[in-house]
């Protein structure tokens, strides 16, 4: 009776110890290759305010299932918009993968104005892919 007491009472603990735990977002853009960056006073930012939107088109990450290529619109200091230009659609299973994804990593890139955006749970590659070609757009751009 005992053990059971102190199994229980460590698996619960244990548990605890990890809910506790908050996942770290910032190395995100350094797990997939390119270095997580961060400049002074918070602003990733190198476009001024008041510039004229510029449309930058990252590289085309070759993946598992097939290239991947955004096309990202900065204006005033924000990513505007977001066109993916390439993505995995050879079959009726990445349209349905990607018909999902896509629109979730757009949104999370537009709510972070970042790279630094969630892999979408079962669209691994097409996440990576897509992280890893804004990152080059960003770059391209001077972020």
């Amino acid at each position: 009776m005992r053990r059971i007491v102190i199994t229980t009472v460590s698996t619960v603990a244990g548990v605890l110890a990890l809910l506790g735990l908050k996942p770290d977002t910032a190395d995100l853009t350094s797990s997939v290759g390119a270095p997580a960056t961060s400049s002074p006073g918070g602003s990733s930012s190198t476009v001024t305010s008041g510039a004229a939107p510029r449309t930058v088109t990252g590289d085309a990450i070759n993946t598992r299932f097939g290239p991947v290529q955004v096309q990202v619109t900065l204006a005033d200091g924000r990513i505007t918009d977001v066109q993916v230009l390439q993505y995995p659609n050879s079959d009726r299973r990445d349209a349905e993968i990607n018909g999902y994804a896509l629109p979730l990593l757009v949104q999370a890139t537009l709510d972070a104005n970042s790279a630094a955006v969630d892999m979408v749970s079962g669209a691994t590659y097409t996440s990576t892919g897509y992280v890893r070609s804004l990152q080059s757009a960003l770059d391209q751009a001077g972020w």
